[in-house]
């Protein structure tokens, strides 16, 4: 067991699977930092394990004023909190298993220890897979289903990851926290997969001739993508409804900003614009052949009950 890390439960009890997820860089749409806590409150988790801070953190650099800095909230001349790096654990139950859900904050120093002390905490708990969650933005129709890619950790693991409808990534160039887990899970032969969402952004700055982006704060559609995903991994039973409620709704404020700023300025040709990423997109729905044989089943049977009467 790492130095770093304390295991708050006794005895330890055994958990299949963990989700994992970061305030990071790679963080697109909140589907590494706001997913795990959506599913932390939600299910109300109890916290099982946590990481020591203590050597992962820049506490400045020069140049950067508060950038690194720790959070202090004043009251009237009382520091009233200090929001500081937190690295903990949750346990979540669904359809009869344990899930460990993670949340943390992307360290800036000692990432092999900071690594092996997830590692260790997946060891202790007995995990037997894990996922890591990250988001990018990129320029594609909002209402349309999220292209997300993948990893894996071992090599025999394809075919699964294939099964999700992953883009399986051919990324070369700086690691997120996550890739440096998928590689490290590997060579101690756990099973990990990464599932990076796609969140729209767009730059309106060449149409509209001032600085103006678009962009989705938390892309609900990414992580009701990544839910869906779980599900048919871990055969478990997450509410995807809430998500796909909050996913409609999301529509809904996305296309009414569209309207207006089209309203705004309708010689910048913004409305076009968006009829022109759907043209010429294609999406990647995620339809587990269990979904498309029970989907065919319930016509059949509906069928048949209507000739029966």
């Amino acid at each position: 067991m790492s130095n770093h890390v304390q295991i708050l439960v006794e005895p330890v009890p055994k958990a299949q699977f963990m989700i994992l997820g970061w305030r990071q860089w790679a963080d697109a749409g909140a589907v590494s930092s706001g997913l795990p806590v959506y599913l932390i409150e939600k299910y109300h988790g109890e916290r099982v394990a946590s990481i020591d801070s203590q050597g992962f953190y820049l506490f400045q650099i020069p140049g950067t004023h508060d950038l690194l800095r720790p959070i202090v909230h004043y009251h009237n001349g009382f520091p009233h909190s200090l929001e500081v790096p937190e690295n903990q654990f949750f346990m979540i139950r669904r359809a009869g298993k344990n899930i460990l859900v993670f949340i943390g904050d992307e360290p800036h120093l000692n990432v092999e220890e900071y690594i092996q002390a997830i590692l260790s905490v997946a060891a202790a708990f007995g995990v037997e897979k894990m996922i890591g969650l990250g988001g990018v933005y990129g320029e594609f129709p909002y209402d349309k289903e999220r292209d997300i890619s993948g990893s894996y950790s071992l090599q025999d693991m394809q075919q699964e990851a294939e099964r999700l409808s992953l883009h399986l990534t051919n990324y070369h160039g700086g690691a997120s926290i996550d890739s440096y887990l998928c590689k490290r899970a590997g060579e101690a032969g756990i099973p990990y997969i990464g599932m990076y969402a796609m969140v729209p952004y767009y730059d309106l700055s060449p149409l509209l001739n001032v600085e103006q982006t678009l962009r989705i704060e938390n892309d609900y559609m990414a992580w009701l993508g990544i839910m869906r995903r779980i599900n048919y991994l871990f055969k478990t039973d997450f509410d995807v409804l809430d998500l796909a409620q909050k996913s409609r709704q999301l529509i809904q404020e996305v296309a009414q900003n569209v309207q207006e700023l089209s309203r705004q300025v309708p010689e910048a040709g913004i409305q076009e614009y968006f009829e022109n990423l759907s043209k010429d997109f294609k999406e990647t729905p995620f339809i587990p052949l269990e979904d498309v044989w029970e989907t065919h089943l319930r016509k059949i049977l509906k069928k048949m009950d209507g000739e029966g009467e």
